[in-house]
């Protein structure tokens, strides 16, 4: 059996950052005390500059002055490859591997041991790119998100391309928003608030949970005479769906980190959409030894109504992981 460690994605401070209400240090500091000592960024969000002009050594000198600081470990470095910058047709294939080596160079100077690379992202382009990564001592993983999953064809064919390659430096990052087995009740209320009438919204959270196929609910509210935002909630089941955690199972030896994707943490520790417990549990049986890494993302839900409190919501995950990963939880953890 794996060991499960519990990290953070600074993605999930964005609101913070962005308001220039926590800086680096605040970021890194606050996820330490909770104990969540692996550390993901986003290049762009992090470091001013990534990567159209680069990033000077000062500030990944002090990047690793704060990992060492608060004991942390760097965990991933979570890149974009801009394969549409050109109007009217794709950057060339020889152009998009030497963007996916720039982001492995970047990882290697953060010290990360992996770099995420979006789902959109050609098979054919990360097996190109995984020599380089090899000498560098970077794994690329590609990210499973919602809609897409592991049985999807996409992620099928990139299976099969880092099989053929024989390359150990590809392998997978699932976002666990995949494994959505409930309409997340913040997006909910907020579409409520946008003027969704409530038998709408009932139906289509039910529908949710019936597993209704999304084109049948899209055109059931609109016989209901939902419009606009009506329309754009049931759309959402398009997006999203309840796909099963044991699916990792197959791919475990490729799974080296893992988004502990959440929309809301209940004061009572529970994420009412997604099944953290079964997640857990498949994780411990596919013997899964590496991070899970919190990333909120309600806070695009809520901020119309509230200021979000991103680090208040983190640490409720934290505690939620903390409990069942079997680990005692750290003083900073309690309420």
């Amino acid at each position: 059996m794996g060991t499960i460690k519990r990290g953070v994605s600074l993605y999930s401070y964005q609101n913070e950052t962005f308001q220039g209400k926590m800086s680096l240090e605040d970021c890194i500091r606050t996820s330490a005390e909770m104990g969540a000592r692996g550390i993901e960024v986003i290049g762009e969000q992090t470091f001013w500059g990534w990567p159209e002009v680069g990033v000077e050594d000062a500030k990944i000198h002090e990047w690793h002055q704060l990992i060492a600081k608060y004991d942390c470990v760097p965990v991933s470095h979570d890149f974009m490859l801009d394969y549409k910058r050109y109007k009217g047709r794709e950057m060339p294939f020889d152009e998009q591997v030497a963007s996916v080596r720039n982001d492995v160079d970047f990882g290697a100077r953060l010290g990360t041991k992996y770099i995420r690379a979006l789902v959109s992202i050609a098979p054919e382009v990360l097996v190109a790119a995984a020599p380089y990564a090899e000498e560098k001592g970077i794994k690329i993983l590609i990210e499973v998100h919602a809609p897409l999953h592991f049985d999807h064809p996409w992620i099928v064919r990139h299976a099969e391309a880092f099989e053929k390659s024989g390359s150990d430096a590809l392998g997978f990052l699932p976002d666990m928003g995949m494994f959505l087995h409930a309409y997340p009740p913040v997006m909910v209320e907020k579409f409520k608030r946008l003027g969704v009438p409530t038998n709408i919204a009932d139906y289509i959270v039910k529908a949710y949970a019936d597993r209704v196929l999304s084109e049948y609910v899209i055109l059931n509210v609109q016989e209901m005479g939902g419009t606009g935002p009506s329309i754009a909630m049931a759309e959402v089941l398009r997006h999203n769906a309840a796909f099963e955690p044991k699916r990792m199972l197959d791919y475990m030896a490729r799974i080296h980190n893992i988004h502990g994707k959440f929309y809301q943490m209940t004061a009572d520790y529970v994420e009412p959409s997604i099944p953290y417990d079964k997640i857990v549990e498949v994780l411990n049986q596919g013997g899964y030894d590496g991070y899970i890494c919190s990333e909120y993302e309600g806070n695009r839900w809520i901020e119309d109504a509230e200021e979000p409190d991103s680090v208040e919501q983190v640490r409720r995950q934290q505690v939620m992981l903390a409990k069942l990963i079997g680990e005692p939880a750290p003083a900073a953890l309690a309420a």
